[in-house]
C-alpha cells in the first residue's frame, strides 16, 4: 500500500500539462478563435437548425477546431460547433457520417479518416445544432 500511493501521485502528476503546453493550447484556442471570426465576418447568424437539409456532397466544409463550416453558396454558410474530437480534418482528414434520415442531424456521429493511409480512423464527434450564417 506504500509503493502505490507514491506511485499514484507520480502517474497523476505525469498527466498534468506544463505551463507550456496550456500556453499553447491557449495560443492555438486564440488563433482559431481569429480565424473563425474572420471567416464568418460580414455574415449574420440565423436561428439554429437541428438538421442540415439537403446538402449536396459537391458543396465545400471547412474545420477550424472543432467547428465545421458548411459552404453552400458564397452568402451562405453553417456552422456547427461539434463535441470536439474531429479537429485533424483541420490537417486533411476526411469526414465520414452516416445518418439514418439520409440528411445531417444534431447528434449524428461524424468520424474522421486518414485517406493517404487506408482510411486509418483518427477521431470522431457528435454533431452540434447548424446556425446558417448568411451575408447579403
Amino acid at each position: 500500500m506504500r509503493l502505490i500511493v507514491p506511485s499514484l501521485l507520480l502517474l497523476v502528476a505525469g498527466c498534468a500539462a506544463t505551463p507550456k503546453e496550456t500556453a499553447r493550447a491557449e495560443a492555438d484556442q486564440a488563433q482559431r478563435a481569429n480565424k473563425l471570426a474572420t471567416r464568418l465576418a460580414g455574415f449574420t447568424p440565423g436561428h439554429p437548425q437541428d438538421c442540415l437539409q439537403n446538402f449536396p456532397g459537391d458543396r465545400s466544409s471547412e474545420t477550424i477546431g472543432s467547428t465545421i463550416l458548411y459552404v453552400q453558396s458564397p452568402k451562405l454558410i453553417y456552422r456547427n460547433d461539434t463535441t470536439g474530437g474531429c479537429e485533424s480534418a483541420e490537417h486533411g482528414d476526411y469526414y465520414v457520417t452516416v445518418s439514418p434520415s439520409g440528411r445531417l442531424c444534431r447528434g449524428d456521429i461524424a468520424r474522421t479518416v486518414q485517406p493517404n493511409a487506408g482510411n486509418i480512423p483518427t477521431g470522431s464527434c457528435a454533431l452540434g445544432a447548424f446556425v446558417p450564417y448568411t451575408r447579403p
